[in-house]
């Protein structure tokens, strides 16, 4: 019995050489992963591996762990133009509300005198220059007073001329007891009055040069052109007689394109929030991904009971061609000290 259980052991040398070179290849394989897995977590010089630790990168395989400032935001453009980047984080804006962008000062010019176009230089969208004529009237009748006053001050001249040879000639006499000391005073005031007559009417030409030169309508500012208000032919006044059907009081209506604001109605339990000077961030609707820095630069002196609310006026700073006047805008308001006006 004790010789049949040590058969049921025995284990053949051919199978126990089998066991051995199977657990030899199982080490060597291991062993080999082990070295593989060694090698490639092994930190380097030169590694180009980075750790992003809040704000700031850190080079893996530096010992000291030194950190490496991130590199600076690059403005985001568009059409060639960076992007305005205004005062004031978005977390510190304390009310939000939209509006209509407006010109500050909106300019119509119309003539002083009642007088018929004769042409019209320039056409909506136009920019203009300051002095650039833009209109012009009939100025035959100007330039025809104009002439007879400088032949009424030409005869006045010669009157006065001759007034003073007179004089002269009494005097003379006067000095060897010829001639009367009345007749001398009378010569005299004479000539004064001949002197104030060429005054008189040097004052009348004066007058009628600026007559002439009203006729000749010009810009008063660099702008641009809102409105055209008349056509040549027209006939325009320089005020309204009643009705609609009389003559035009406007030529052309002006604007400053980089004078701009948005008009915004505040309610007014938001008011506490809102004050003059305060800096703002304004959005056009339009243009979504661009913003411009502004100010509040006006308070209306009262409100509106109907609404319930008080017209504010927010100046944009640094405007550009993406701004048209009457188009919506968004403006945030903001935290901070008022802006230096």
């Amino acid at each position: 019995m004790n010789s049949t259980r040590l058969q049921s052991i025995h284990i053949e040398p051919g199978q126990r050489r089998r066991q051995t070179r199977s657990t030899t290849l199982i080490f060597i394989i291991v062993a080999a992963i082990t070295v593989a897995a060694a090698w490639f977590a092994w930190p380097r010089e030169g590694d180009e591996r980075r750790v992003f630790k809040g704000n700031q990168k850190v080079k893996v395989g530096d010992a000291a762990g030194t950190p490496v400032a991130a590199p600076a935001a690059t403005p985001a453009t568009a059409s060639g133009t960076a992007k305005v980047n205004p005062s004031g984080a978005a977390g510190d804006m304390v009310l939000t509300t939209s509006g209509y962008i407006v010109n500050r000062e909106r300019i119509e010019l119309s003539p002083r005198m009642m007088g018929l176009v004769t042409w019209i230089g320039v056409k909506k969208g136009d920019l203009v220059k300051k002095d650039q004529v833009l209109v012009r009237l009939d100025d035959a009748e100007q330039r025809a007073r104009l002439y007879e006053i400088e032949g009424q001050l030409l005869g006045a001249k010669v009157a006065m001329e001759r007034a003073k040879i007179a004089f002269q000639r009494v005097k003379r006499l006067r000095a060897t007891n010829n001639e009367t000391a009345e007749r001398e005073d009378e010569v005299r005031l004479g000539v004064q009055s001949a002197e104030a007559v060429v005054q008189q009417i040097e004052g009348m030409r004066e007058s009628s040069k600026v007559t002439l030169d009203w006729t000749v309508i010009r810009s008063p500012i660099d702008g641009v052109v809102l409105e055209k208000l008349a056509v040549a032919g027209a006939l325009v006044t320089p005020q309204s007689f009643g009705g609609t059907k009389g003559p035009s009081t406007a030529l052309v209506a002006l604007a400053d394109p980089q004078d701009l604001q948005v008009e915004i109605d505040v309610n007014e339990t938001d008011l506490p929030k809102v004050f003059v000077g305060q800096r703002c961030r304004v959005t056009p609707e339009a243009f979504p991904d661009k913003s411009y820095g502004g100010y509040v630069a006006e308070r209306a002196p009262e409100a509106s009971r109907q609404k319930g609310t008080l017209q504010i006026k927010v100046q944009i700073e640094k405007p550009d061609q993406f701004l048209t006047p009457e188009l919506s805008a968004k403006v945030e308001f903001l935290k901070g000290p008022p802006s230096s006006l």
